[in-house]
């Protein structure tokens, strides 16, 4: 099913990034640097796994992930693995991996995730749980910094609760507006807010 924008939506994102900003004073520990030089995205073709959780990529629904480290791989990442690239099966998976490392010393180049402004996605039923289409060709990747996502909707993906991510605010806060969920920035997404998501 082809997704549809929405006119009228719930809390603008100002509302919303102010509510979090509140809630999250002092607790900002584990912020994300890294940035948009290197590597550009890579399609990956599914039989990858997830490099925080082990799970096969191509099994899953929602949106996927990818960060190039270069030469300061970290040490869990197979010898020999190009620019130093892992890759992820999940949103949160993504975020989780790069801040235990980055806390480990290895800050990645760049990284990348689902852009679903940029991809006809999918809804569909699974079990009772609404999740949503998984997309792994590099033209469906998009910078960290370019995403607005939204969390807690109820759609999820791989790992139950995602950050589902866009990079046009509009398309964001309608994804909100029909399914619930709060929109976050790169810049917003800490160990608490992935805590918030059960992860």
């Amino acid at each position: 099913m082809e997704h549809q924008r929405i006119t009228e939506h719930g809390p603008t994102r100002r509302t919303v990034l102010a509510t979090i900003a509140v809630g999250s004073a002092g607790a900002l520990a584990g912020c994300l640097g890294g940035g948009r030089d290197g590597p550009a995205a890579i399609s990956l073709d599914g039989s990858e796994q997830c490099d925080n959780c082990g799970m096969r990529i191509g099994m899953h629904p929602g949106p996927v992930g990818e960060a190039f480290y270069g030469d300061d791989a970290p040490p869990s990442l197979p010898d020999g693995r190009e620019d130093g690239i892992a890759w992820f099966c999940s949103s949160t998976c993504t975020y989780n991996y790069l801040l235990e490392n980055e806390e480990r010393g290895h800050e990645s180049q760049t990284a990348y995730a689902t852009d679903y402004s940029s991809v006809e996605y999918e809804l569909r039923d699974d079990g009772g749980t609404t999740v949503i289409s998984a997309h792994l060709d590099a033209a469906a990747f998009a910078n960290l910094h370019d995403l607005t996502f939204v969390a807690n909707s109820d759609v999820e993906g791989a790992m139950g609760k995602s950050l589902i991510g866009f990079t046009s605010e509009g398309d964001a806060e309608a994804f909100a507006a029909e399914h619930g969920g709060e929109l976050l920035t790169h810049d917003d997404v800490t160990r608490e807010v992935l805590s918030g998501l059960g992860m």
